[in-house]
């Protein structure tokens, strides 16, 4: 079993991951909402779509209360997963400040997930949206 150190640590690995060295704020944002995505693809047919809107507006709501540039995202969020509004936020922050709100985001919700549902399941849910797929090389070694 992983340690909460541990999953943070893989959290921000997969984000840094689908991010390229020197990105800009769109493609931060693109990155964060990207794997929201997928942790909605991955937990749908587990816990509904409902259930996962809930979870991500829990989450955001943790978010905001200590990011409070994020309150007018949550109040917009309703019943799904409104990723065009958080996107709108993201690309009005610095680089600097969305990335480091993405990894909260991103680590809340694994770690609320992990109270509900317990943490072998959550990771195993989540495995493939945080380890990247073997033919996903980093865009250095694409070049040829």
């Amino acid at each position: 079993m992983s340690t909460p150190s541990e999953d943070s640590s893989q959290i921000v690995a997969s984000l840094a991951h689908r991010i390229a060295p020197n990105a800009d704020i769109a493609k931060i944002a693109g990155a964060i909402v990207s794997i929201l995505q997928d942790i909605d693809a991955a937990l749908t047919p587990i816990i509904g779509q409902q259930g996962v809107a809930a979870l991500y507006r829990r989450s955001l709501q943790l978010c905001a209360s200590t990011y409070p540039r994020l309150a007018g995202t949550y109040d917009s969020v309703q019943s799904t997963m409104d990723l065009t509004a958080l996107t709108s936020v993201l690309v009005e922050q610095s680089e600097a400040d969305a990335l480091f709100f993405g990894e909260v985001l991103l680590t809340t919700l694994y770690k609320l997930l992990i109270t509900l549902i317990g943490s072998s399941l959550t990771t195993r849910l989540l495995r493939d949206v945080w380890e990247p797929p073997l033919s996903d090389t980093p865009s250095q070694e694409n070049s040829q």
